[in-house]
């Protein structure tokens, strides 16, 4: 089974493809962002399975998904999240995605997710897609910025500089450098480090 794992956090990724190898039988390919796994498409494909974070540089939502399952003729592709949302899987599986995937799954569940996705099925977890909707609170941190902000302090938590995170979101980095100075007051942060750990500590990313 030959399948490609992208996301930005590389520990995770270099993670899951050791695991996953070591199960035997598994080739596994990784990538940082949605351009390099359809370029690993294009140099080492086809693969049984790709699955790509829905929060990776590229991605750009559902779009990215759609992307992907076009891309070099078609490919099984899974979509994985470490903040899953029920509606999001609902319309990724709609659109043909081979399965959601949160990246809570415990790794006998994720091993068993990836061989029945690479067979043709389709995969959800169960106990997350019929859960009963609820009111989640608002979290406090984030009520406290913008969208903007947040998309700048995630950002800073994946160790990216400002120069990247303008190319990420197509801005101009002294716009960055305005977002950093604003969010950073409104959070209590004094560095970037700070900032990170904080929002990590809140459960923001």
């Amino acid at each position: 089974m030959k399948i490609l794992i992208a996301d930005d956090h590389i520990l995770l990724t270099d993670t899951l493809c050791m695991f996953l190898e070591g199960q035997g039988n598994i080739a596994c390919s990784t990538a940082p962002d949605l351009d390099g796994a359809l370029g690993k498409v294009d140099l080492e494909g086809p693969f049984d399975l790709i699955m790509l974070d829905y929060n990776m540089p590229g991605m750009s939502g559902l779009n990215g998904l759609k992307k992907a399952l076009a891309h070099n003729g078609g490919q099984r592709v899974a979509l994985i999240s470490g903040t899953p949302a029920r509606s999001v899987a609902e319309q990724a599986l709609a659109s043909g995605a081979a399965g959601f995937v949160p990246k809570t799954l415990s790794a006998k569940s994720l091993l068993n997710a990836v061989r029945f996705m690479a067979m043709g099925e389709q995969y959800a977890p169960i106990n997350f897609m019929t859960a009963e909707d609820e009111a989640t609170a608002p979290n406090p941190l984030a009520e406290k910025l913008s969208r903007r902000e947040l998309q700048v302090l995630e950002g800073l938590s994946k160790g990216k500089s400002n120069k990247e995170i303008a190319r990420d979101l197509d801005l101009q980095e002294p716009t960055i450098k305005l977002h950093v100075k604003t969010l950073y007051r409104k959070i209590g942060a004094g560095n970037r480090t700070q900032a990170a750990l904080i929002a990590r500590d809140e459960g923001l990313f």
